[in-house]
């Protein structure tokens, strides 16, 4: 089974006809390849695959083997030459080639500032960020979205013919990504205390930051765990969602909240194996959560996204600027959500455009003046 990316398509055509050059970024194995080889012929000597030998060697004159090629040019996997970006910025700022808008697409498995040490693009390339698949493109209907919510985004995990392989297929991710992924980028932790880590961390999803906690537990400094942190932020495995604060009279949260952006990643580390294991786990609530928060952050690309909480109880789970208004989002794993006082306050205290509840059924309906319960799959709409 193949499932066309159209979106994602368009998007990258659009900015190659625009930018120099496009940093095509994502986790491993979600499908950025693919969509590079929708664009050129792996066989065309315009494409190189850093992870390929034989590629690497026809880089290890970079000037000489780029400065004659002419259109596109696909490099695959740039982190394995964090020094190759030195000589891409002296490519494209030669006046004689200002014109061949779109001439590079570079692939990565991280953020751009983690993967080019000596040299930034910055200002030359424009990013794009791939993830796994979401609601948009695997369909709307319960099994669809329950199989996605429970497997995750990442194709091979989704698509796979069973919940087993696909949990085996997850675990296999998450061990390549501690013992040779990170290493690669300069995250030198020993592969079993990496791999505690994210297993402790999968108890902090959806819930407010402090490193106090995990350091105690494994013996390293609270800087340590910060910086293990931003690295699993930067190789878009977690996310830490930012609160808002401004001048109130009430004291406000000022910690990041932490979400896996891959909720089948989130399970594997948590055990869970089938969709009657995640019902019933005591954080299953906290995973849909995260799950649903990261479909609305893909369909509704919101200009900013934060937080809100105050230490007297209040609080949003998503407050998105989109277009000069103020969207305030709450996601419930309930049947039937209602209006509750903490979204009174964040209503009136943060002057909401509009306030949506998130939920798992079929039926929207208005809870309150601005305040409307919305089905995860109406978000499409």
């Amino acid at each position: 089974m193949f499932i066309e990316r159209p979106h994602l398509r368009k998007q990258l055509a659009g900015l190659l006809q625009a930018f120099r050059a496009v940093e095509l970024v994502g986790p491993r194995q979600v499908g950025k390849t693919t969509l590079a080889r929708q664009f050129i012929d792996v066989a065309s000597p315009h494409y190189f695959d850093l992870e390929d030998p034989i590629s690497r060697q026809r880089l290890a004159q970079p000037m000489t083997a780029l400065a004659g090629l002419q259109g596109l040019v696909v490099i695959d996997e740039i982190q394995h030459l964090p020094a190759l970006p030195e000589t891409l910025r002296v490519l494209m700022d030669r006046p004689e080639r200002m014109h061949l808008n779109g001439q590079y697409l570079l692939l990565g498995s991280a953020a751009p500032r983690v993967m080019h040490k000596s040299e930034s693009l910055l200002g030359r390339a424009v990013t794009l960020e791939v993830s796994g698949f979401d609601i948009s493109e695997t369909g709307t209907s319960t099994p669809t979205v329950q199989q996605l919510w429970l497997r995750g985004g990442f194709p091979a995990a989704f698509l796979a013919p069973d919940d087993l392989t696909s949990t085996q297929w997850r675990n296999a991710a998450i061990q390549r990504h501690v013992s040779s992924d990170l290493p690669l980028l300069g995250m030198n932790a020993p592969a079993p205390l990496m791999t505690r880590f994210w297993q402790m961390l999968a108890h902090y999803h959806g819930q407010t930051w402090n490193a106090a906690e995990p350091a105690r537990s494994l013996g390293i400094s609270e800087s340590t765990v910060r910086r293990y942190l931003d690295y699993l932020t930067q190789t878009f495995m977690v996310r830490q969602l930012q609160p808002w604060h401004q001048n109130l009279a009430k004291r406000q949260v000022k910690a990041p909240k932490i979400y896996f952006r891959d909720t089948g990643l989130l399970h594997a580390l948590l055990g869970i194996r089938n969709l009657p294991q995640l019902l019933a786990h005591p954080l299953s609530g906290a995973s849909w959560e995260g799950f649903a928060l990261e479909q609305v952050l893909r369909i509704a690309q919101p200009d900013q996204a934060y937080f809100w909480a105050t230490h007297q109880g209040a609080e949003l789970d998503l407050l998105m600027f989109k277009d000069q208004r103020r969207i305030g989002v709450e996601f419930k794993r309930s049947d039937a959500p209602k209006l509750t006082p903490s979204m009174r306050i964040a209503l009136e205290d943060l002057q909401l455009d509009a306030l949506y509840v998130v939920y798992p059924g079929p039926h929207r309906y208005a809870l309150a003046p601005q305040v409307e319960a919305v089905p995860l799959a109406a978000l499409l709409a």
